[in-house]
């Protein structure tokens, strides 16, 4: 579901004005230079093969002096499936805009995922599944994503499934805790875990007296 802008777009941050004039040309060197990432047009441009999927609608009643009020919230990932994942929620009285919201949330909430060929069982060499274990944990979900080897597939549940398929991860092996069934949870912990990919961990080297 692609967003189309009617107007010409005007960056109003650095990061846009830097991509807008040619000086940033991939969403790596975007991601590298530290700016935060905060207009989704910026990802357009950047990524222009990403897509998206819609991973649940509610609708949310909330009590006013006026009287009951109803808003319908969408949670939608979005991702290249090639190492970029994004994502994001969004609120309206009616499910198109609420959708359209999510997306530009996803966008701008976008991370890159560190990939690789970490399972033992495996010596290909591709960037197929996930380097090391990693965890993530969204209000009582904890899902964890451990290496598998090139051919296992996504031993997943359908939700940890969409995001990780987006996210470019062909083969991995989870482990789930809490309560799986609330779809926002279990995507936010999946998204949490693969963003967690990036982040590389250095023994402590300690010196050693003679």
């Amino acid at each position: 579901m692609a967003y189309e802008y009617e107007e010409e777009w005007v960056p109003q941050t650095r990061l846009g004005i830097l991509v807008q004039e040619g000086q940033i040309t991939s969403m790596d060197e975007a991601i590298d230079s530290g700016l935060p990432i905060r207009e989704p047009k910026i990802v357009d441009i950047l990524l222009p093969e990403l897509e998206d999927e819609v991973l649940d609608i509610n609708m949310v009643q909330r009590m006013t002096d006026s009287g009951r009020r109803v808003k319908f919230r969408a949670t939608v990932i979005v991702g290249n499936g090639n190492g970029f994942v994004g994502l994001g929620q969004g609120k309206d009285v009616q499910v198109g805009p609420a959708i359209r919201k999510a997306i530009d949330n996803a966008k701008i909430n976008i991370v890159r995922v560190s990939r690789g060929c970490g399972s033992w069982e495996c010596t290909c060499g591709r960037e197929h599944t996930v380097p090391s274990e990693v965890k993530g944990k969204a209000g009582s979900v904890i899902v964890a994503l451990k290496p598998a080897p090139r051919g296992l597939g996504l031993a997943a549940g359908d939700t940890a499934r969409k995001v990780l398929e987006k996210a470019g991860v062909k083969d991995v092996w989870t482990r789930t805790e809490g309560t799986t069934r609330s779809t926002l949870n279990f995507a936010k912990a999946t998204f949490n875990a693969l963003q967690n990919t990036g982040v590389v961990k250095q023994p402590l080297c300690m010196d050693k007296e003679a």
